[in-house]
């Protein structure tokens, strides 16, 4: 049996006159290989030569906005371990560390400290300096420190949906650390990003202030430059801070951007709306009867409230006031086929393919329906993530254009060509902003304008569905828009699930997620170089079919 073992019936005293020997005969042992022994155990160094043999972490590369701001990087830290065979009395050096980290458990730690089978268990990961310092003035048998890399957010929460986090072991277990785990092991290259810092920011920021007040379970929010497909900012309510996962519950590390599916409710009118324009089944110039509920089957489709103009409304009332019988109306006209045919020409019946991991697939109807075909026209009946929806929202701000979402910058070469694809025509385009405008100024969508930044936009309230169908105490809001209306360029929308007013009654869009995307935009339009203008669009034309027939330009 060998000394050490022998040891652990030796006196209390002879156990301390030994450990300081050995201390003061190897205290000169310097750090190799990331490992800092705090005794000996003999002189073949079995201790040091078995600490060594873990393979040290390599760093992870850093993850930059795109202006080069650090999002997430690696630093080193110490970790505490032991060697049990090294360890005179385990009772006693289990007491002391418990006394210094009382997260431990004593009964556990004892028993791995005895395990004489084992010469290397770890006892504490990521120590503090202090915490170093204090383990070390123990002067304890048979414990070391080993150098290791750790991620570090230095932003905090900012971003940590998109950006996840690893295990202590540096692996990615969510967000981009799980999808670019090979590129961000393997090269020190730092992976930037689309997103913006400032725009993230200020996202964050306004949709946290619009949950809290409206005391919301949750929230997403998204705003891309619509011209590249480019995701400037990105983010999940509520939400957590990637340094310390283990503090959060699994609702905050969820990401309702990506991973989240909701029936978005009348966001969907303006693409029914353009199908029927670019398919040639509408001009501006109708007038659609919006007076009477509409029955399919045994179902009946109603308006929430009355249209201020009365009995008829244009394609234009019908987008700005949120009319469902109208939209219903033009929604059959374009018909099932077409309107999956176009859906998915817009990416919703789909996962998007944004970068992030979990990126969720919509939920799709069981059968395509004339009920489907009218209850999808207003946004129920099919549920897609808000990443998707900004996606498909962003073509009127892109001339009809589609582009896959992408978080990448294009210099990364991880980054997938993407190539637009033409989903309307861009006078289809143009006349859909124009009605968007006309929903802001004068419709459900006033709370959301902006002096000098013509927002174009539209409101979306979903009752959610319930096991006993939908329930009108529960609404999913949202507002989704593009700006500056004259020239869009970017696309913004915002989600609030179950939102309410301070009687606990729920709410609607306009007064929930029509003002965030508001503030939001006042916030970053000067971030993105966006100069206010103070003149607003010209009248609606009303030549649609001429629109029409110009699909191919």
């Amino acid at each position: 049996m060998s000394s050490i073992l022998e040891s652990e019936n030796a006196s209390p005293f002879r156990a301390r006159f030994v450990a300081g020997a050995l201390c003061l005969a190897f205290g000169a042992v310097g750090i190799q290989g990331g490992v800092v022994a705090l005794t000996g155990d003999g002189a073949d160094g079995r201790f040091a030569k078995r600490a060594n043999r873990e393979a040290p972490q390599l760093k992870r590369a850093d993850v930059l906005d795109r202006n080069g701001e650090r999002l997430a990087t690696s630093i080193s830290v110490y970790s505490l371990y032991a060697d049990p065979t090294a360890i005179w009395d385990a009772s006693e050096v289990a007491g002391e560390l418990v006394s210094v980290f009382p997260e431990l458990d004593f009964d556990t730690l004892y028993r791995r400290l005895s395990d004489l089978d084992r010469q290397f268990v770890w006892v504490k990961r990521s120590l503090t300096a202090e915490e170093r310092t204090t383990v070390f003035n123990l002067g304890l048998e048979g414990l070391g420190f080993r150098e290791e890399s750790r991620r570090y957010y230095p932003k905090g929460s900012l971003a940590s949906h998109v950006l996840g986090f690893t295990d202590v072991d540096g692996n990615g277990l969510s967000g981009l650390e799980y999808t670019l785990e090979d590129r961000l092991s393997t090269s020190m290259e730092p992976v930037q990003l689309t997103i913006d810092a400032g725009v993230q920011y200020s996202l964050e920021a306004e949709l946290n202030s619009a949950a809290v007040k409206t005391g919301a379970k949750g929230g997403a929010g998204v705003v891309m430059d619509a011209r590249s497909g480019e995701v400037l900012g990105m983010a999940s309510w509520p939400a957590f801070d990637p340094n310390r996962p283990q503090d959060s519950t699994s609702e905050a590390r969820f990401d309702r951007a990506t991973g989240g599916v909701y029936e978005l409710g009348s966001v969907f009118k303006p693409l029914t709306v353009s199908a029927a324009i670019d398919f040639g089944e509408l001009t501006l110039r109708e007038n659609f009867d919006v007076r009477r509920p509409i029955q399919i089957g045994r179902f009946t489709i109603h308006d929430d409230h009355p249209l201020p103009n009365g009995s008829r409304a244009t394609p234009t009332n019908i987008v700005a006031h949120s009319s469902n019988i109208g939209t219903v109306q033009i929604g059959l006209r374009v018909g099932a086929e077409r309107q999956q045919r176009f859906l998915d020409n817009l990416g919703l019946l789909e996962a998007s393919p944004v970068e992030v991991a979990g990126s969720a697939d919509p939920l799709l109807p069981d059968q395509w329906s004339d009920l489907t075909t009218a209850t999808v026209s207003f946004g129920h009946g099919l549920a897609v993530s808000p990443i998707a929806f900004a996606s498909a929202f962003s073509v009127f701000a892109n001339g009809g254009d589609y582009i896959p979402p992408t978080i990448l910058k294009e210099q990364d070469p991880l980054a997938e060509p993407r190539v637009p694809e033409r989903v309307m025509s861009s006078p289809t385009a143009q006349v859909v902003v124009e009605m968007l405008r006309v929903a802001v100024t004068e419709g459900t969508g006033k709370s959301a304008d902006v002096p000098g930044y013509r927002v174009a936009g539209k409101t979306g309230t979903a009752e959610k569905p319930g096991p006993d169908g939908y329930d009108a105490d529960r609404n999913m809001t949202s507002f989704s828009a593009v700006f500056p209306a004259d020239d869009p360029k970017y696309a913004i929308l915002i989600v609030l699930d179950e939102p309410t007013d301070e009687n606990g009654r729920a709410v609607s869009a306009a007064f929930s997620a029509a003002p965030a995307v508001g503030r939001v935009i006042e916030r970053i339009a000067p971030i993105l170089d966006v100069m206010p203008y103070f003149e607003d669009l010209k009248p609606i034309r009303t030549n649609v079919r001429s629109v029409s027939d110009r699909r191919s330009l």
